[in-house]
């Protein structure tokens, strides 16, 4: 049996909203709305892999989540993780799971991150050899020494989000639900935050699922991504086999030095105030052919290539299956 074992899993929400029409009797009587949120959700994830689940806002991934953590019950359908069922054994479940989510925080705002972990080892009863030797593991991973002694709340976001990474780990979960884990990260935060997330994965086999917008979160940690649009399970299956039939156009923007003499170059053009740029389908034209054609043009001063973002790719997967 895999590690987690999904099977037609499905969860419909009840709203409760007035009758638009009915006079005073619209203060006592509501209308029953069925809401959709997953439906017939089938798929496996062995320990260890490391895999997205991306998708447009709407799409079902949340709920996912939360059926997964045990924080909501299936409307039907079933689901274990290491053999446990996440909902009907969710105190012995929690024990093995550790979550970071972008916009929300499990650790004390106003303490000392050092207390909020000394918390967290009494919450989950963990021996103090096992719990030191771990924190002293992620402080030197993760970079936290300037900081244990200051509260969260005095922290940058990239710190805060590197001591909330340490906070969920401290336990050595198994499994790890990382929600958007880089938003409104620097560029050097989020390469450091991702490395780490490598090495943890490699080293101690954690099994971590990722739910992000960020493409490139997907291209540097991700081999494995299930794509859900309208709580369906559109896609299970290779990053690189979805972005090689859906990521079929690419943006070069380019400023050059000085006027550049374009007639060689075989993509379209288009200007952005000093900026050329170059739209083209790199299955017709590969990225390969092109670059040479922009040198030899002039001067290049900047360069930026930029793919599909999922929303993008999203809308090609929706539009290709009508949806």
């Amino acid at each position: 049996m895999a590690f987690i074992e999904a099977e037609k899993l499905s969860k419909v929400y009840v709203r409760h909203n007035a009758p638009k029409t009915g006079g005073i009797s619209r203060l006592w009587k509501r209308e029953t709305q069925r809401i959709p949120a997953l439906t017939d959700a089938s798929f496996s994830i062995e320990r260890g892999e490391l895999v997205g689940l991306i998708g447009p806002n709407g799409a079902g991934k949340s709920t996912t989540v939360k059926l997964l953590t045990g924080i909501l019950t299936p409307t039907g359908g079933s689901c274990t993780v290491d053999g446990r069922s996440p909902w009907a054994d969710r105190q012995a479940h929690v024990k093995h799971l550790g979550a970071v989510f972008g916009q929300r925080t499990q650790l004390w705002w106003d303490v000392p991150i050092r207390d909020s972990f000394l918390l967290l080892r009494d919450i989950y009863s963990l021996e103090q050899g096992r719990w030191q030797k771990r924190l002293d593991e992620m402080v030197e991973a993760l970079e936290l020494g300037e900081f244990l002694n200051a509260p969260l709340r005095q922290l940058s976001l990239g710190q805060r989000m590197r001591a909330e990474l340490c906070g969920s780990l401290l336990h050595e979960p198994e499994l790890l639900f990382l929600d958007e884990p880089t938003i409104g990260l620097d560029a050097v935060s989020k390469l450091k935050l991702r490395a780490f997330l490598k090495e943890e994965n490699r080293q101690r086999g954690t099994t971590i699922l990722l739910t992000t917008h960020d493409m490139e979160d997907m291209l540097a940690l991700c081999s494995r991504v299930m794509v859900l649009g309208h709580g369906r399970l559109l896609y299970d299956g290779a990053l690189d086999a979805l972005l090689q039939r859906y990521d079929t156009v690419h943006t070069l923007r380019v400023v050059f030095e000085e006027a550049p003499d374009l007639s060689g170059v075989s993509a379209p053009i288009a200007r952005d105030g000093d900026a050329y740029i170059l739209t083209y389908e790199p299955a017709k034209l590969p990225t390969s052919e092109l670059l040479p054609q922009v040198l030899a043009a002039g001067r290049v001063r900047e360069m930026t290539l930029k793919e599909q973002n999922v929303d993008e790719l999203i809308a090609r997967m929706y539009k290709e299956m009508a949806l």
